[in-house]
């Protein structure tokens, strides 16, 4: 293990990819080797996952500035990983958990936490003279290009429209190859476009690069993903594209218990029932949030109605926690975990969740956050864990691409390395 000794850890004030505030982290050793990271951010968060640090300011980017976050980096931490020599990341990441004292990082902030510890991680992957996704392998899984989950139609929080579900996604299950597979999504994405031009609805894009039409179904916008598709001329389902969905139902509950959907109300089994009929209707894999995050009744119903042909998949309640992800092994809550970084903290945090989840059985899919930056380390992370699966949005504007064009040149440089979901992934129909 390298031992490290930190001469600078300085962060910045930035902006994401909506023009709000994010930070900007840069650690250095006494030779000079230097690295960076930035931190994304989410529109609609759980509440359990590591604290945004934010300054409050009403006169300033309208109380959402980080100064107080940068102030947390650039002060007690930097002065912290300065004054010792360390044995590593894990080292580094228990040390900042542990001066910030608080169960989800609320004093130094969370944002401030992840900063630090994806530049280390950085740091010491150039130290080891190994690409980020090797120095990041997981100790169960072998590395994989991912699927990419490109979410090319946006709802919810990420969009402001009428249309309750928030990302409606393709996933390049049947292609051959990541680089034939980023291709079909953007062949879909751009035959999307034009489809939604011919149908009269608006071209404009929400957080993620997908297209934002003011739809009121669900079913209307997955099928004007499916006719997308079809005129794309692929085929549907796991031998071609599939659809992903992320309803992030904890947005659109009542204070009642009930979910409101085009002006309707549904009970949690009224809405699994309609999930039931729009798996059986249309070729969707993956559900990720489809109950709310406090809603355990409705998980635990939801994937008893469809975790055997269906990946049903925790974010909002989960967190990327590992706690929270060992309670869903023991109730049968999900069949996967979605795996965001500033959700854990640290990187040792995720590394804790990835294997709590590997050793339960699920599934992990590795994601962005609505707030981006071009920071392309959630590309590594993916690859080297090898859970077959990404999400990072459209194949659209910079910060969504940089994860795209990251796994290309790996593709390119790793000839051999395996395309696509890990075998005995959840669920796999017809099998």
């Amino acid at each position: 293990m390298s031992r490290l000794h930190l001469s600078s850890v300085h962060a910045e004030e930035i902006l994401d990819s909506r023009g709000m505030p994010t930070l900007s982290v840069t650690v250095m050793r006494g030779d000079g080797l230097r690295t960076s990271a930035s931190v994304p951010v989410g529109a609609s968060t759980g509440s359990k996952e590591a604290h945004d640090l934010r300054d409050g300011d009403p006169n300033r980017y309208s109380g959402a500035g980080v100064t107080k976050a940068v102030a947390s980096v650039n002060g007690e931490i930097a002065d912290l990983l300065r004054s010792r020599t360390w044995e590593g990341q894990e080292a580094i990441d228990q040390a900042m958990i542990e001066a910030d004292g608080t169960r989800t990082r609320d004093r130094l902030g969370g944002n401030a936490l992840i900063g630090v510890s994806l530049a280390v991680a950085r740091l010491m992957a150039e130290i080891g003279e190994r690409p980020l996704w090797a120095s990041l392998r997981s100790r169960r899984g072998q590395p994989r290009l991912p699927v990419p989950h490109m979410n090319i139609l946006n709802g919810g929080a990420h969009a402001r429209t009428s249309l309750e579900f928030q990302e409606f996604m393709i996933a390049a299950i049947g292609a051959p190859s990541l680089t034939e597979g980023v291709r079909a999504g953007a062949e879909v994405y751009h035959r999307l476009r034009a489809l939604l031009a011919e149908q009269k609805y608006a071209t404009g894009l929400g957080d993620e690069g997908g297209f934002a039409p003011d739809l009121r179904t669900p079913e209307q916008a997955i099928e004007l993903l499916q006719r997308a598709i079809q005129d794309a001329g692929y085929a549907e389902g796991l031998d071609g594209l599939a659809i992903a969905i992320d309803p992030a139902a904890s947005q659109f509950r009542d204070p009642d218990g009930t979910y409101r959907l085009a002006g309707h109300s549904h009970s949690a089994a009224e809405l699994a029932a309609r999930y039931v009929e729009i798996v059986r209707d249309y070729p969707v894999w993956s559900i990720e949030d489809g109950m709310a995050e406090d809603d355990l009744d409705g998980w635990r119903l939801l994937t008893e109605e469809l975790g055997e042909r269906t990946q049903i998949v925790g974010d909002d309640l989960l967190v990327t926690n590992a706690e929270l992800i060992d309670r869903a092994v023991r109730e049968e809550l999900c069949t996967a975990v979605l795996i965001k970084p500033n959700q854990a903290g640290t990187v040792t945090e995720i590394r804790q969740a990835i294997e709590r989840a590997q050793a339960g059985g699920l599934g992990q899919m590795v994601s962005h956050r609505s707030g981006e930056t071009p920071d392309d380390f959630i590309a590594d992370l993916a690859v080297g864990i090898g859970c077959g699966q990404i999400k990072a949005g459209a194949p659209a504007r910079g910060e969504r691409v940089a994860k795209y064009n990251r796994l290309l040149a790996i593709e390119r440089g790793e000839q051999s390395m395996p395309y696509g979901l890990p075998a005995g992934t959840i669920p796999v129909r017809g099998e």
